[in-house]
């Protein structure tokens, strides 16, 4: 059993440990970056303040790196796992707040080893890890602010609040879960009423530029949304399968957590005291976002993907052990261990066998290699620099990521190919068919894409 003076070290060395594991073992597996980063530093390489598919701020965060890092594969995976990392230590910081127990609150973050969403997925940094950190840092400063009503809590709530958004419009769920527990207790926290609505001020100025942008583009990001879920296309069914799908999907995915906490009870057996402030607060921020986006499965008939829950499940470990700490048996701690440490291997074994095995992953795409054999013809036939890519954000996004020059990324042209010129060095990437017949510079393929390069002779 941990004693109470090693508990801090213990906690610390998970974090170092799971970082540690989680950046050094897809950087030595993985011969490319995963899909959604690649598709993240393709924003990154031209900014704005919003994207076809997502919000900006996990471009804004890979970008950061870039100018950092340049195209060195092991700084995304650690980009990816410092916002996990992140994400455990306000969970510990919450727990303790609610727990009033370090053992209990260390149990708290490593029941999370249980949920695949901390680990097996955490190598790609997409805009379900980028909202982690701000889910955990917003649940902690709200928190605080609601019980010593400071003004700088306040004040960080709005500006966690307003990243967290600006990673993923899902987050809007936790903030629904917030705003329902303050209204429903608002005689206990009224003297916070002004600051908690000067912080929801905060967060709006912050989001600002991003709906302008949203208005100037036809709401594109949210009618991606929208498509991705089937919500375009009306079926009847789907209001009752998408539904019960989600649910059967959350129950197998918390299998595992629920085989680690299972083992240091001694009954199952709690009761809610609808007085306590800690217990429906944790109720209020675990139950109340699943049950909206439940809600929303049954009423729009969405199908929820499953990684879009990767932030919902924080503070669940927090949560089981509130409920049931009256229950929790200190001497099977032991076997917890033995059971955690079982999880805390096999997710990074798996994943490096998985990734060394099957070649035929997104992560085994020579875009390296690629990028080399496009600087080298481009070198044959112009003298000056590549500075735009156009195409998807996959093909064009990897040229963008591993050529020196750093060229920036377009999807699409539209109405600007006028004011494009040849001095700028340019490369289209796309179906190898269409393009060979309208290329009016190089072409080449490298099968299955073609490139047609303009530049300066």
């Amino acid at each position: 059993m941990i004693l109470k003076k090693n508990i801090h070290k213990a906690f610390y060395s998970f974090l170092f440990l799971h970082l540690s594991l989680w950046t050094l073992i897809p950087s030595f597996s993985n011969v490319n970056l995963p899909l959604d980063t690649i598709e993240a530093l393709a924003w990154g390489s031209n900014l704005d303040w919003g994207f076809n598919k997502h919000p900006p701020f996990s471009a804004f965060a890979v970008e950061f790196f870039f100018i950092i890092f340049g195209n060195n594969d092991w700084a995304y995976y650690l980009l990816s796992q410092i916002f996990v990392v992140i994400s455990f230590y306000f969970v510990w910081k919450v727990s303790n707040e609610l727990l009033k127990d370090k053992i209990y609150s260390l149990l708290s973050v490593l029941l999370l080893s249980g949920i695949y969403f901390y680990n097996f997925t955490t190598p790609e940094f997409n805009v379900n890890v980028s909202q982690l950190p701000f889910w955990a840092l917003s649940v902690y400063f709200f928190w605080k602010g609601i019980n010593y009503n400071k003004n700088l809590d306040w004040i960080l709530f709005g500006i966690f609040s307003a990243l967290g958004f600006l990673s993923k419009y899902l987050f809007i769920y936790i903030l629904l879960a917030l705003f329902v527990f303050f209204i429903f207790n608002y005689k206990k926290y009224k003297k916070s009423l002004n600051k908690y609505f000067f912080s929801i001020i905060i967060s709006l100025v912050l989001l600002t530029p991003h709906f302008f942008w949203l208005f100037e583009n036809d709401f594109i990001t949210i009618l991606y949304g929208l498509n991705r879920s089937g919500v375009s296309e009306f079926n009847f069914v789907n209001h009752f399968k998408n539904p019960i799908i989600f649910l059967i999907k959350q129950f197998i995915i918390l299998i595992p957590f629920f085989l680690m906490f299972y083992v240091i009870i001694k009954k199952f057996k709690f009761s809610i005291n609808k007085k306590n402030k800690e217990i429906i607060f944790l109720l209020s921020i675990n139950i109340i976002p699943i049950t909206l986006i439940l809600a929303t499965s049954i009423i729009t008939g969405a199908e929820i993907r499953t990684m879009w829950m990767t932030p919902f499940y924080l503070f669940f470990g927090t949560l089981f052990i509130y409920l049931f700490k009256n229950f929790i048996d200190l001497k099977k701690i032991k076997k917890f261990y033995y059971i955690f440490l079982f999880f805390f291997i096999l997710s990074p074994s798996l994943y490096l066998s998985i990734s060394l095995v099957d070649k035929t992953k997104k992560t085994d795409y020579p875009g390296k290699e690629i990028a080399r054999l496009v600087q080298n013809k481009w070198d044959n036939y112009f003298i000056n620099e590549i500075k735009i890519v156009i195409g998807d954000e996959w093909s064009a996004g990897n040229l963008s990521y591993h050529l020196y020059s750093r060229p920036i990324w377009i999807n699409d042209l539209k109405d600007k190919a006028s004011n494009i010129t040849e001095d700028e060095g340019v490369i289209y990437t796309g179906n190898p068919k269409i393009l060979k017949k309208i290329c009016p510079g190089v072409y080449g393929t490298i099968k299955p894409v073609g490139y047609c390069m303009i530049g300066k002779r």
